[in-house]
């Protein structure tokens, strides 16, 4: 389903569950075997299977279920749901509730705010706030309370939260059927030429980079992907735009306009906190570093969220005004653009 649009994970991405390291007197030892030893009610089959879909690390790397433990080696066992003590603790943390019925919540995310935990991000994420204020919120298929999708850390922008099973086996099947609407505003390097366009490209988990996607064009790998995008304002160096997503894949916005030679402006992770297009002028490099300031982050907000409800069958449509950060940002773009128009 939409949620779910994860390739092999990078340890990085994955919660440590178990962890043992051989003694010294450890023969060679099946690395299922060894677990049997270690973990309370685990069947062989269960550490098979987990060995398969790649969560058994040793010393750092995945192994199969025939790898032989020796003295000294570092086994873990890894998942990409968290610990589940760690997963539902819940925290006063505010929420910018949208709109809430018996259903389902619309939430409008903060920058800066993880939505569910993760490596290195065990508290202040939307599901710890989430459990706080709600209670008995249905889990999907992670083990998520009230999660239907998903946007990155640092974008902004709107969620659908639901509060019932019902409601979120409809909601999940309305993002896996892409009879959901979403659109973003995006702010991304370079004058983008035509008005409108599609960006189409599978897309997968870069081998090379394990943190970032990318995409394979001929379709070899990763999942499929459609981008629609229109340009709202051109600013010369940088262009404004807004983006429908068609399919949910991890990083897709991001992805796809990097892609088209067009990457989000400060987007850290797929080179865009670099100065990427425009002069070489010293008053030029301190304006765009003043820029990459006022907007700490990529410039990508979660604008409209569009949805049939789960109960009424009504078609709800939810729209948010831009992040602070990214008005001041595109307003400095708009005031240079002006000045330096010839």
């Amino acid at each position: 389903m939409d949620f779910e649009d994860n390739q092999e994970l990078s340890q990085d991405e994955l919660f440590e569950h178990y962890r043992f390291v051989a003694s010294k007197g450890q023969e060679p030892l099946r690395v299922d075997k060894f677990l049997m030893n270690f973990i309370e009610n685990a069947t062989r089959n269960k550490i098979q299977q987990a060995a398969k879909q790649g969560h058994i690390w040793v010393n750092g790397t995945t192994v199969k279920q025939n790898y032989k433990v020796k003295a000294g080696d570092e086994v873990k066992v890894m998942f990409e749901h968290p610990p589940y003590e760690f997963l539902l603790t819940p925290e006063n943390i505010p929420l910018d509730i949208v709109y809430e019925d018996d259903s389902l919540l619309v939430v409008n995310k903060p920058a800066g705010m993880v939505v569910h935990p993760g490596h290195g991000n065990y508290s202040g994420t939307l599901i710890n706030a989430l459990v706080y204020h709600f209670e008995n919120l249905p889990n999907n298929s992670s083990e998520r309370p009230g999660l239907v999708h998903r946007i990155d850390k640092d974008t902004s922008g709107l969620l659908v939260i639901a509060k019932t099973e019902r409601a979120m086996t409809h909601l999940a099947q309305q993002f896996f059927d892409k009879s959901s609407e979403r659109e973003y505003v995006a702010l991304v390097w370079g004058n983008v030429e035509e008005d409108e366009g599609t960006v189409e490209g599978h897309i997968g988990r870069n081998p090379k980079n394990r943190l970032q996607m990318m995409v394979y064009p001929n379709g070899e790998d990763g999942k499929e992907a459609v981008t629609h995008y229109k340009v709202l304002e051109r600013f010369g160096y940088v262009t404004l735009i807004s983006c429908r997503l068609e399919t949910g894949r991890t990083h897709q916005i991001r992805v796809h306009m990097k892609y088209i030679g067009h990457t989000l402006f400060n987007d850290e992770r797929y080179g865009g906190e670099k100065i990427l297009k425009g002069t070489t002028f010293t008053k030029y490099k301190q304006f765009v570093e003043n820029a990459f300031k006022i907007l700490p982050r990529q410039a990508l907000h979660a604008k409209t969220l569009g949805f049939e409800h789960p109960v009424t069958g009504e078609f709800m449509r939810f729209d948010t005004e831009l992040p602070e950060d990214m008005v001041n940002c595109i307003e400095k773009w708009r005031g240079y653009a002006k000045h330096h128009e010839s």
